[in-house]
């Protein structure tokens, strides 16, 4: 829950900042949390499949 409101509250910082920052800081920024949620969605996904590899079928 607190990574929740802490990721809330960052977001809202980094919404306010990009009214004032030049496009290609805004690019490079957007870039960057799209590699890092692409990299989170890969790592859930292999451990899903690691997962259901280990369970018995029922």
């Amino acid at each position: 829950m607190v990574f929740l409101v802490a990721a809330l509250l960052l977001m809202g910082i980094v919404l306010g900042t990009v009214a004032h920052v030049p496009l290609q800081v805004s690019l490079v920024a957007a870039a960057v949390i799209g590699g890092w949620l692409l990299l989170f969605a890969v790592r859930e996904r292999r451990t899903r499949i690691r997962r259901s590899r280990r369970e018995p079928a029922p």
